[in-house]
């Protein structure tokens, strides 16, 4: 059996009889949990445990070696999963000891239909007539001035952009002239100019915010940023041809005076707080500015906008905007809409004239990270009955289509994101991002992030985690351990009985890695938030699940949901699979497009004005709901029959 360099591979897996396609790199145990089929991995792949164990009947694998492994077992076909991957079509056989009896849980989504459905791509914009950034950048060829032509320089500007470009309505501010002189002669009346415009025509004309001497034109880039509550996201794009140059990421600096908005809010109504919640945040954007220049080789000189998404709570600390009311009823921010602000006056560093662009929110909870969102995924101009979700800290559900759009925010709390958790952690090398168990020897099969020594646990692992407890038996419906396993992976902990995914001796974090069930519980709380969240939006609007004719998903965590585990734990109601797209993050996506094309500017003021906001603290069935969801994967299993019969709930009773 063989296959091309770089063509897809076919590994057939014995007993199970099971056959997956795999790409080039994709290892033996990927292959093995996206079929479905379990194989022991307590080391998360890194090599060190010893114990996935696989014979290779036929084909060839590449890697899978390592001191675990005897020269007899090398001899007899014996490899290691985690570390090798097929040279071309395989036939593998699991042994017992490695394997289980019958395959886990699978979303049944082979492709995740990330967001190429719904989301502009560059030459789209162009077709559309809608490429064209806030900020662009022309290049003029000047008349130089002389006896018969002493037109002042400024209006010189002006009467040229006009001339070349059709360019009216100019507003020029002081920092521009005062170096307006010296620019023009610099390359003899040859210079590029930086042109804000306006989000409406009729509101005013443009603004010229900077002039450079000489042709700049191909040098003009944008940054966008996802201001989140729990991480903060950024991207550098090249304005002239949509180009992602670099991308990056790191904990909002927020963290450590809460996990929450609320205890942000907290600390920012203290007579120093808001100062130092402003400068937390815009301190992690501006090391995240650097790195992105770093890696890219731009100049800071040559930025030209920032595009700036985040929930309410998040733009007023970021802009120093006093949030105490938004945790208040009747819940009342400063303000829902932002004006062009120059960079440098909310503390970024950026040259003078760089402008920074904010998202407008809808509410207190429906913030600017959800709008865009809503802009970026193509929910405000899709046909179908749309349900929008945004998984994190705090989840956003925006329901609606081209017609009418209606949102709603609840607080999950920061488990998806590793907070929380006792060893929890963001998406990030070493996490265990997804998880099956042997029922039968209780052994763990973990995968990691980059396939590297597990070091902790992040929202996806733990969530497949807690759906396989569940499905095993191993966890009852209200998240607590059964006492009467006979195995060294559970026991009692410091803070409650616990299971032990990963030894010390075979992971890179230097201690055991346990899910206790505190864990467990909070897990059940952030999911029963999210479940209520959506029963609750959707009926207050006349409608059931099933009318839903399409679902988004989005977030960090929401970008790589198991499906089958979010149903068997009632995170998302049982849906068919087909109708759910995947955008990732959605509000970077959205300040993304809205740096790129200033039409889309336009459109989200009219998008704002249609959004109607549910407070969901006001609406008297969210809290019954929210109780009833309390269990897994919740109290009435008739809304989940195919995970409470695959987990076998019936028949083990109530909760």
């Amino acid at each position: 059996m063989s296959s091309a360099e770089g063509a897809p591979r076919r590994i057939a897996f014995l007993p199970d009889e099971v056959t997956v396609e795999v790409t080039t790199g994709e290892t033996v145990l990927q292959a093995a949990r996206k079929a479905g089929i379990h194989i022991n991995a307590s080391c998360g792949g890194s090599g060190v445990c010893g114990k996935c164990r696989i014979i290779v009947r036929e084909g060839e694998l590449r890697g899978g070696i390592s001191a675990k492994l005897s020269e007899t077992d090398l001899a007899g076909g014996i490899r290691q999963a985690c570390t090798a991957t097929a040279a071309g079509d395989c036939v593998i056989i699991i042994p017992a000891e490695s394997g289980r009896s019958r395959g886990g849980l699978t979303t049944g989504i082979a492709e995740r239909h990330r967001a190429k459905l719904h989301e502009y791509d560059i030459e789209e914009l162009r077709r559309a007539g809608i490429f064209q950034p806030p900020l662009e950048k022309l290049f003029l060829e000047l008349p130089r001035p002389s006896p018969v032509d002493n037109m002042a320089d400024a209006k010189r500007v002006v009467q040229a952009l006009w001339n070349q470009y059709r360019e009216r309505g100019m507003t020029i501010p002081l920092p521009v002239l005062r170096k307006l002189r010296r620019v023009l002669r610099e390359d003899d009346f040859r210079v590029t100019v930086t042109l804000a415009r306006p989000v409406k025509k009729k509101t005013g004309g443009n603004y010229l915010v900077n002039i450079q001497a000489g042709n700049w034109t191909r040098r003009n880039f944008g940054l966008v940023f996802d201001i989140g509550t729990t991480t903060i996201y950024g991207q550098l794009l090249d304005l002239n041809n949509g180009r992602i140059l670099a991308g990056a990421g790191d904990y909002n600096g927020q963290i450590g005076f809460g996990e929450d908005v609320i205890n942000r809010i907290i600390f920012a109504e203290t007579p120093t707080g808001l100062a130092k919640m402003a400068e937390l945040a815009t301190g992690t954007i501006n090391a995240l500015i650097n790195d992105l220049l770093h890696r890219a080789a731009v100049d800071r000189d040559e930025i030209t906008s920032i595009t700036i998404a985040g929930n309410t709570t998040m733009t007023h600390l970021a802009l120093a905007l006093e949030p105490h009311s938004i945790r208040r009823a009747p819940y009342v921010p400063v303000s829902t809409f932002f004006p062009p602000i120059r960079a440098g006056d909310i503390g970024l560093d950026l040259p003078l004239h760089c402008v920074a662009l904010l998202f407008p929110a809808v509410s207190s909870y429906v913030g600017g990270d959800i709008v865009a969102g809503v802009m970026g995924s193509g929910l405000y101009r899709a046909e179908a009955l749309t349900l929008y979700v945004d998984i994190g800290t705090n989840a956003e559900i925006v329901i609606g289509n081209r017609e009418w759009l209606v949102c709603a925010a609840c607080s999950a709390g920061p488990a998806f994101e590793g907070g929380g958790i006792t060893h929890g952690m963001r998406a990030a090398e070493g996490a265990i991002s997804d998880f099956d168990i042997n029922p039968d020897s209780l052994e763990p099969m973990n995968l990691t992030i980059g396939n590297m020594p597990a070091v902790g646990i992040c929202g996806s692992g733990l969530l497949t985690i807690v759906a396989a407890l569940l499905e095993n038996g191993i966890i009852d419906r209200s998240g607590k351990f059964r006492r009467d396993l006979d195995s060294t992976r559970l026991s009692e902990g410091r803070s409650g009985y616990e299971y032990l995914l990963a030894r010390r001796e075979e992971n890179g974090a230097g201690h055991d890695i346990v899910i206790t069930e505190v864990d467990i519980e909070n897990f059940i709380r952030a999911k029963a938030a999210i479940y209520a969240g959506i029963k609750t939006l959707v009926e207050e609007v006349g409608l059931r699940i099933g009318d839903l004719e399409q679902i988004i998903l989005a977030g960090a965590f929401g970008s790589f949901i198991d499906l089958d585990a979010a149903m068997a734990v009632g995170l998302m109601p049982e849906i068919d699979t087909d109708k759910v797209r995947y955008v990732g993050n959605g509000a970077l996506m959205g300040s993304r497009m809205s740096e790129l094309s200033n039409h889309i500017r336009r459109d989200v003021v009219e998008v704002v004005g249609r959004m109607t906001s549910f407070e969901l603290s006001e609406v008297n069935s969210f809290k019954d709901q929210y109780i009833a969801a309390l269990f897994l994967p919740h109290t009435d299993l008739s809304l989940f029959p195919a995970a409470a019969a695959r987990a076998d709930l019936q028949e083990k009773g109530p909760p």
